[in-house]
């Protein structure tokens, strides 16, 4: 399989179609899972800053918590994709700029999750719990070769994702015209197999970014490589939770 190809937009043929044989301090698959794990905390750590700050105004307040972390939400959303353009470019400074969208990720995800946590009561759990049954599933497939990453695979899950992403973009443009594509947030039945589907896409990115970093290591890619590929991983992460908690509250609208 070629390590230059994925559907992940972090991994990329100019990161790894490099010669890393004279690296003194290579990259490990350990040392990535290391580094993943410290990542997710510095998300959790900013999503409970938002997270509290929702709750705390909504305690008085039910109407003003929204507005409340919308600043953070904003600071989030801007400065998480500032630092993905940054990491993506210049992947030396995954180090820090990796950490850095961790915590402005976080800052993103607790407040959204807040607000859909004030709308249905335990959502969040699930979707958290059920983000990290995904992972730990998704690992196990692909360490065991019951899953294996072939081209045929490895293709159809980048042209699943690339239309995916066709979908939210031509979503998007529609919205700013006032249209609205009611498949998307819905919660009819073809709105719900939608979702499935893209949480599917999304576990399946899990696979891809795990041969990546085991073909980065195994390639001898220099130590700071273990940080972005941690960030890679985290990118995907984020997207699957945000995918599951959009699947959950669909459900929980039709109750």
């Amino acid at each position: 399989m070629n390590i230059t190809k994925s559907s992940n937009p972090v991994f990329k043929e100019r990161v790894f179609a490099k010669d890393y044989t004279t690296a003194s301090d290579v990259m490990t698959v350990n040392g990535t899972m290391n580094k993943t794990a410290l990542l997710l905390l510095l998300v959790v750590a900013g999503a409970v800053f938002t997270w509290n700050k929702f709750f705390e105004v909504a305690a008085s307040n039910p109407e003003a918590a929204a507005s409340a972390v919308a600043p953070w939400l904003l600071v989030g959303g801007i400065g998480g994709f500032i630092t993905v353009l940054v990491t993506v470019f210049r992947p030396q400074s995954s180090g820090i700029s990796a950490p850095i969208y961790a915590i402005f990720e976080g800052l993103l995800l607790g407040g959204i999750s807040a607000m859909l946590e004030m709308q249905y009561a335990g959502i969040v759990m699930r979707a958290v719990a059920l983000t990290l049954a995904v992972f730990a599933a998704m690992l196990f497939l692909y360490r065991s070769g019951i899953i294996k990453v072939t081209n045929k695979l490895m293709m159809g899950i980048f042209a699943a994702t690339a239309g995916i992403a066709l979908v939210y973009f031509v979503s998007f443009i529609a919205g700013m015209f006032g249209a609205n594509l009611g498949f998307l947030y819905g919660n009819s039945n073809f709105s719900i197999g939608f979702s499935l589907v893209v949480v599917a896409i999304a576990a399946l990115n899990l696979v891809l970014d795990f041969a990546f970093i085991e073909r980065a290591s195994d390639s001898g890619a220099p130590k700071y490589m273990e940080w972005y590929g941690a960030f890679g991983l985290m990118v995907t992460l984020v997207w699957l939770y945000l995918e599951i908690l959009r699947l959950l509250s669909k459900l929980a609208s039709r109750d």
